[in-house]
């Protein structure tokens, strides 16, 4: 059986993201969203963890309401997707192939958003 293998990272709003997310950075160590795919994301002991707050207005979670979506990284995103329809549940393949990986999209059984991550 496919499993996560870990958060690829944390997505939510804030009313000042730029404001918020250096306050992590200054008082927690929490580096901030890298501006490009050559920059390293914050480190943890099991490995790149994206903290991202987003503008208030973002529409990236889905509905208004949505506060927050998690991202989990799998080892094999193709299989994970296969397993999780099989299991009935509705996922989207983004078709893009990024420089740091390939993503899909479900929501748990709220409706809160989750993001799958196999990174490069």
């Amino acid at each position: 059986m496919e499993k996560v293998t870990g958060i690829g990272g944390i997505f939510f709003r804030a009313a000042a993201p730029s404001e918020l997310a250096l306050w992590y950075e200054m008082h927690l160590g929490v580096t901030q969203v890298p501006q490009s795919y050559e920059q390293p994301a914050w480190q943890q002991v099991a490995g790149d963890t994206v903290f991202a707050p987003f503008s208030q207005d973002s529409d990236y979670f889905g509905r208004a309401s949505q506060q927050w979506m998690i991202n989990f990284k799998v080892n094999d995103l193709t299989a994970m997707v296969a397993q999780l329809r099989k299991a009935g549940i509705e996922v989207t393949v983004d078709p893009e192939d990024y420089p740091n990986g390939n993503f899909a999209r479900l929501h748990d059984p709220e409706g809160n958003p989750i993001e799958l991550w196999q990174p490069k």
